[in-house]
């Protein structure tokens, strides 16, 4: 029955640049000055990657940091907090978090198999703004990946789009595909029977508490 407590317990995941807070029914996303303010006198457990906040936390607010109580079999040393915590919300598959950087995760029977780690989506529009002005573009959004395109801009999405598609599925091997981040809704959209799902990562906050308290009961 204790473990059922998290269910309503208030978690967030500390960015580079914003706050996203779970209530156990949906996430909001806020600037860090919005959520101290908004939830800073609340119990809320947390993980973080934003070193530099941490201190303003630890004086403005009643927040617990969890990191350390998030691990995942097959883990590296400095694998960040955020990919422990996304790779434990499920036993088996390939995860996706689709943000200011694009990693991808292996998780076989729950133990960690390996990744790699690519450009965000934005972050490689810049690349080729960088070489020309001419290829200056917004991704098309309705791209067909079934024929060659015609145009500056969807062949730079092609590129960008099919690139990525062809990594992802290389390494799936029929394992689910799970979808997190900004971008990973749009992105889970060009694969067959994946799952979107913005709380991926409390999710697997969700079972690292819980395992954690069992130690400690069992202790």
């Amino acid at each position: 029955m204790r473990g059922k407590k998290l269910e309503y317990q208030l978690l967030a995941d500390i960015g580079n640049s914003r706050v996203h807070i779970y209530d156990g029914k949906e996430v909001v996303h806020l600037l860090p000055d919005e959520a101290i303010a908004k939830f800073g006198t609340k119990k809320v457990n947390y993980i973080s990657v934003n070193t530099p906040l941490e201190a303003r936390i630890k004086a403005e607010t009643v927040w617990e940091n969890v990191s350390n109580k998030v691990h995942i079999t097959g883990e590296y040393k400095t694998m960040g907090v955020d990919r422990r915590t996304l790779c434990l919300s499920h036993d088996n598959g390939l995860f996706i978090d689709a943000g200011s950087a694009i990693t991808v995760d292996v998780v076989e029977r729950g133990a960690y198999k390996g990744g790699y780690i690519l450009p965000g989506l934005s972050a490689m529009l810049g690349s080729y703004r960088q070489i020309s002005d001419v290829l200056d573009v917004t991704l098309e959004r309705s791209l067909d990946l079934t024929r060659l395109p015609l145009t500056t801009k969807e062949q730079i999405s092609y590129g960008i789009i099919a690139s990525i598609k062809a990594l992802i599925e290389k390494h799936r091997e029929n394992k689910p595909l799970y979808f997190t981040g900004g971008d990973g809704d749009f992105l889970a959209g060009f694969f067959q029977d994946a799952i979107y799902d913005e709380a991926l990562v409390f999710h697997g906050m969700k079972r690292a508490l819980r395992a954690s308290e069992e130690l400690g009961i069992r202790n």
